[in-house]
């Protein structure tokens, strides 16, 4: 069996692959990694995960035979403002990688989803960290469900295999890292972000519907309308006033009027 490798775009800007059969977290080990001096760019990918991390503390499952990896990424030449911005570029590149693979249907949910057929594909998950020094690195985090779907999830889920695509993950991460050089150049450090918004704005799910966003004990409902140039949420409420966004758990459609 062809185990796991980089795209041939990755390999000339000089990216790094660490394949593991079995670790805790991809993100926790690339993390470990900088604080050992490791610069990036570093791929991590674990054939099984069994401490895995999603968004605002919830567990990621990874099932036999789905993608799990992470990349260390140096933004030392990023200003902190625009660091946050990483997390359209990796949606952007595994939304890329699923086009490449032939997967269609697929939408990105903000802040950090992917949806196919209105239920959870993929997570993604950003850690920062600054070292003694100033040295900054992101560990972008990818959790796909291409050959099993997790079960008991308070929300709907799926897998590449149950859509009836035999895509393997080694293959699909093939395309990610390739995404990640193309969409990394679109970006440029964040300079080039409204690129990256556009982009995003186009395979979204849910613009123009209903949604709602909790934050704590606030619930926000609206329109989702767009997101804006530093990557918030825009939501239009009924008397057309604008509230925007930064984090919270997000509703889309009939779940957004039921929540």
């Amino acid at each position: 069996m062809t185990g796991y490798g980089l795209g041939v775009r990755a390999r000339g800007e000089g990216h790094r692959l660490h394949v593991h059969d079995r670790l805790g977290s991809t993100n926790t080990e690339a993390l470990e990694a900088f604080r050992a001096g490791e610069a990036g760019p570093l791929w991590v990918v674990a054939r099984q995960q069994d401490a895995g991390r999603g968004r605002r503390g919830n567990a990621w499952a990874s099932l036999p035979g789905n993608l799990t990896a992470s990349l260390l990424w140096p933004v030392d030449d990023v200003e902190p403002g625009l660091v946050p911005t990483l997390g359209f570029v990796a949606g952007i590149a595994l939304a890329d990688a699923f086009r490449a693979a032939g997967i269609a249907g697929v939408h990105l949910k903000w802040p950090n989803d992917v949806l196919a057929s209105g239920a959870k594909l993929a997570g993604l998950l950003l850690d920062a960290e600054t070292r003694p020094g100033g040295r900054r690195a992101v560990v972008m985090g990818f959790g796909v469900n291409v050959a099993a779907t997790p079960q008991g999830l308070p929300y709907s889920a799926t897998c590449l295999r149950q859509l009836r695509y035999d895509t393997r993950a080694e293959d699909l991460f093939v395309h990610l890292t390739d995404g990640i050089v193309d969409a990394a150049r679109l970006w440029d450090c964040g300079r080039g972000f409204f690129r990256i918004r556009e982009r995003w704005i186009a395979g979204a799910a849910g613009i123009g519907a209903p949604v709602s966003v909790r934050t704590g004990d606030t619930l926000v409902h609206g329109i989702f309308e767009t997101i804006d140039e530093a990557g918030r949420l825009v939501i239009r409420s009924e008397d057309g006033t604008r509230r925007t966004v930064t984090a919270g758990e997000v509703h889309l459609g009939t779940a957004a009027t039921a929540a």
